[in-house]
């Protein structure tokens, strides 16, 4: 077994909260206890140790709890052997022998705490499981008062997770945890699934967690030799061009507000093929919660192309008495209480952050892609080229009283382009914007907008419809009810319908239309005006200032960017202009 220490160690198991107790204190009470059987018969799953990843997640874990800002892994997969070490705050002899003992722990020890966890781990059954799977050794050196160094141990653990040996050894405050010869004695554990997608879900998880934990610097290894490494950083934000190579930091926008991070990847810069960058965290831990899940990815409808999905990362922080973790082995699958709450505030972040961003925030020349909310005509169905004069201010938008997110400066249209793109300056740069699509997002936001149901006073029957007839008009929003043999009452209606003679006709058209949302951007596109059609400068500026008032307006309902901006600032590098006024060689 290989015992060489790394420069910089540690790990702490399931004692996140050791560094309360004096050194004194804890040689005579350890901080890990075993759990009373009461408790313990009130865990619903316990510990799956079933691949590499499930060692290294259980053991990083540990590490996290225990306050490490600098985590190493160290793989050998040929020998089946992982190490873990950290700079945590460590452990202590008294704890170190009870470790690895079934349902030992420093994270919770009454009924109550079940519901009140707040630490990573807290069944105290990894290690024990670990212990029987393979060759458990834990070294480790605790802080003393003030931060005073203490003597290290090492623990050797048989397989009922008892220290089979203790010796005393000079160590740096952390611990490391050695796993060797794991499934020594069960083989076909080995067998599947294959050693190239074990070691794939190790980094997988390392990425998840670094996004959670982004001031963590993490090192790995592999066969002795370097594998990746992530540097910390203030937020996610950091860490996402780390992990996807061909992501750039000004790809990004992040918002936090009390409680929730959200960072995305702009839809008019990056998105993916596969929906495998929509991750969601809570307190710290990445989970699998399929309603947040769907409203992230609505969130992005109809602004990425079709068949492509979100690049996005959305870390909650609840409190734990709204979570129970005591539902599946991996804590990975919660139930969360208040998720419509949640849900709701997730769409109002994402909505925030599709918002036009400013000029001034942008590094380099990038497209920003925008929308525009355009005029129409008067009338039920109809929509107009024509754009209305628009000379109102643009309103202030916040995501909550909290966090004001004001839009930026007004655009100045200054000529039209080809008869296709409309130039505009503010004070921090210029943009390129495309005429057709940008007013092809208004009419589609315009349209959504008319699209709102309301309730009738008095209920419309309609009869003889099929199952589909009602399950469509259900799913487009209408609220509808039996009312009778082969009669059906409708209690709310499209406002775009409410009030027309012909409403019954319209709503059994409805019923056996296509899907709405692609009506609704088929009829924008159709009457946007065209490329190629000259814009006089008042159009131009209303154009603008409705594209600017937009939800979405990064891009157009089929995903396509909308502007390119280029800051001042890359002109000035673009034509070497590196002087000051005041200079005379500049003046």
């Amino acid at each position: 077994m290989d015992n060489t220490p790394l420069p910089h160690h540690p790990m702490a198991l399931e004692t996140p909260d050791i560094q309360v107790f004096s050194t004194e204190s804890r040689a005579e009470s350890p901080s890990i206890q075993p759990l009373a059987p009461e408790v313990v018969s009130l865990m619903a799953a316990g510990e799956v140790i079933d691949s590499l990843a499930a060692v290294v997640r259980e053991l990083v874990e540990n590490a996290l709890d225990a306050g490490a800002t600098r985590i190493t892994l160290s793989i050998w997969p040929e020998r089946w052997k992982v190490r873990v070490a950290d700079n945590g705050v460590g452990m202590d002899d008294a704890d170190l022998r009870q470790a690895a003992i079934a349902h030992a722990t420093s994270k919770i020890s009454t009924r109550p705490d079940l519901l009140n966890v707040r630490s990573l781990g807290f069944r105290g059954e990894a290690l024990h499981s670990i212990a029987q799977l393979a060759q458990l050794e834990i070294r480790s050196c605790a802080n003393g008062d003030n931060g005073s160094r203490t003597t290290g141990y090492q623990v050797r653990y048989g397989a009922s997770g008892e220290p089979a040996a203790v010796s005393e050894m000079a160590s740096a405050p952390g611990t490391i945890v050695t796993v060797s010869d794991l499934f020594c004695n069960w083989p076909a554990r080995r067998q599947v699934p294959a050693m190239p997608a074990q070691l794939k879900a190790v980094a997988l998880l390392i990425q998840q967690l670094a996004l959670c934990h982004p001031q963590v610097t993490w090192q790995a290894e592999k066969n002795g030799a370097a594998w990746f490494a992530l540097w910390p950083g203030p937020t996610a934000k950091t860490i996402m061009p780390q992990v996807l190579r061909s992501l750039y930091d000004t790809d990004i926008d992040e918002i936090e507000v009390e409680g929730l991070y959200l960072a995305i990847g702009l839809p008019d810069r990056c998105h993916r093929r596969k929906p495998d960058w929509l991750r969601v965290a809570i307190n710290g831990r990445p989970v699998v919660v399929e309603e947040i899940a769907q409203t992230l990815t609505a969130g992005f409808r109809r602004t990425i192309p079709r068949d492509r999905y979100p690049i996005c990362f959305l870390h909650l922080t609840l409190p734990p008495a709204q979570l129970d973790w005591n539902r599946h082995p991996a804590k990975s699958e919660i139930y969360v209480q208040g998720l419509e709450t949640l849900c709701e505030k997730v769409t109002v972040a994402v909505e925030q952050l599709l918002k036009i961003d400013g000029l001034s925030a942008t590094a380099q020349t990038h497209r920003a892609t925008e929308l525009i909310k355009a005029a129409e005509a008067e009338g039920e169905y109809s929509v107009s080229r024509q754009i209305k004069a628009d000379d109102s201010p643009l309103p202030q938008h916040s995501l909550s009283d909290a966090l004001p997110a004001e839009l930026p400066g007004a655009l100045t249209a200054i000529a039209q382009v080809s008869d296709m793109y409309i130039l505009a300056e503010n004070e921090s740069g210029i943009c390129l914007i495309e005429q057709h699509i940008a007013h092809e997002r208004v009419l589609f936001e315009q349209l959504q907008a008319r699209w709102q149901m309301v309730e009738v006073e008095t209920p419309i029957v309609l009869k003889d419809l099929s199952e589909q007839q009602v399950e469509r008009l259900k799913e487009v929003g209408v609220a509808i009810a039996p009312f009778g043999d082969n009669l059906w009452a409708i209690r709310s209606l499209p406002e775009s319908l409410h009030g027309r003679s012909d409403c019954e006709n319209a709503l059994l058209e409805l019923s056996l239309g296509a899907n709405l949302e692609a009506a609704l951007v088929a009829t924008a596109c159709r009457t946007a005006i065209r490329n190629g059609t000259k814009l006089e400068h008042s159009e131009m500026q209303s154009l603008l200032n409705q594209w600017q008032r937009t939800k979405k307006p990064r891009t157009c309902p089929h995903g396509r960017p909308i502007c390119l901006t280029l800051k001042e600032s890359s002109l000035a590098k673009y034509f070497r202009r590196s002087w000051v006024i005041g200079k005379s060689h500049g003046v």
